[in-house]
């Protein structure tokens, strides 16, 4: 009952500030924009001739200008002219992220991702480092995350911030727990490993793809509990998902996974879905955050997994962010290897994101 308690409060509040407009007198902050070299606040024109030369100036009506009037008119071979640089116009109103409007290009190895992991989604591939105390287990666990999230190949703008287009991900990350009152023993440890086709449009992301996760015990548990029965747990799953920009700072995302290959307690069908607040501040004083995840697997009768997080984070213009802050999970076990366990987590700890 606590847990869809949380999640409804949650859900209605973060949603209520998604869709709530600022105040007439609220400032607006003025976002950069990332620009090419090749254009930035340069004009060119090419003559008939095939010769480079200036936009023409405008005749001025001041004294000063009409004594150069005979030839202010006039293109000059080789010459280009500074202009003011105008901000791209919104397309979408307020709902929709600042692009740079830019036209769509083939990059290698793009600088940002299209499909951002969620920030309270407990199986994503990312950085991370949390300790936790258990209810009804004495001493503490830390659960960590050592993997990453990277864009291969990208057809679409060069913004790192709010690209478009469609890109080729590559994902992956070990998620080891350790029990840190048996002398840091290895207890399990998760393996993921995927490839994910990923689109954006204004305030639309998509993603499709498949994604491989083994679950395996540790030595250390093993020697602990010689009599324990091991189980293979393996998901070969293909996933569709799709996240909604409800504001530049504040999204909701569902998907959607249907494991094709399941062994030893895994079962076909799971489902995820959440809503997050994840301000577009960038530099050293950073903003606040805070998300809920809802996950639910066929593997225990469709039972649900809630996970909270909230804290402080920091934005870097490639778009990572570095968070501190409290998390708190009750579901069943994070480790996948203890299928059949529940848990009741709450801690703190660290989070880096690409």
């Amino acid at each position: 009952m606590f847990r869809w308690m949380s999640c409804c409060c949650l859900l209605l509040g973060m949603t209520a500030l998604a869709w709530g407009k600022p105040e007439s007198g609220a400032p607006k902050v003025k976002r950069k924009t990332q620009i090419s070299s090749s254009t930035f606040g340069l004009r060119m024109e090419l003559g008939k001739d095939g010769s480079v030369g200036s936009v023409p100036e405008p005749k001025s009506n001041s004294a000063v200008d009409a004594s150069h009037s005979d030839d202010s008119m006039e293109p000059r071979a080789g010459k280009v002219d500074l202009v003011d640089w105008q901000e791209p116009v919104d397309d979408f109103g307020d709902m929709a992220p600042i692009t740079t409007q830019s036209a769509y290009e083939w990059q290698v190895m793009p600088v940002g991702l299209m499909y951002k992991a969620y920030l309270a989604g407990e199986k994503e591939s990312r950085m991370q480092a949390v300790w936790f105390a258990s209810q009804g287990r004495p001493g503490v666990i830390w659960e960590t995350t050592l993997g990453g999230h990277v864009g291969l190949l990208r057809y679409g703008t060069t913004d790192a911030i709010n690209p478009e287009g469609w890109q080729l991900d590559l994902e992956g990350a070990a998620m080891p727990r350790v029990d840190m009152s048996h002398n840091d023993d290895l207890e399990a440890v998760d393996f993921r490993a995927g490839f994910l086709s990923t689109w954006r449009y204004g305030p639309n992301a998509y993603k499709a793809g498949y994604y491989h996760l083994s679950s395996h015990l540790g030595d250390e548990f093993l020697l602990r509990n010689p009599g324990y029965d091991r189980l293979n747990y393996v998901r070969d799953s293909f996933i569709v998902g799709y996240t909604r920009h409800l504001t530049p700072d504040a999204q909701a995302y569902g998907e959607i996974a249907y494991a094709a290959n399941h062994e030893d307690g895994a079962e076909p069908l799971e489902l995820q879905y959440g809503i997050q607040y994840s301000p577009m501040v960038f530099g050293l004083l950073g903003a606040p955050f805070a998300a809920i995840n809802g996950h639910t697997r066929q593997d225990f009768g469709y039972v649900t997994s809630v996970n909270i997080t909230a804290g402080w984070q920091w934005r870097g213009y490639s778009n990572h962010t570095y968070r501190l802050g409290v998390q708190y999970y009750k579901g069943p076990a994070m480790q996948w290897e203890f299928a059949g366990r529940h848990e009741t987590l709450a801690g703190a700890g660290m989070w880096m994101d690409y």
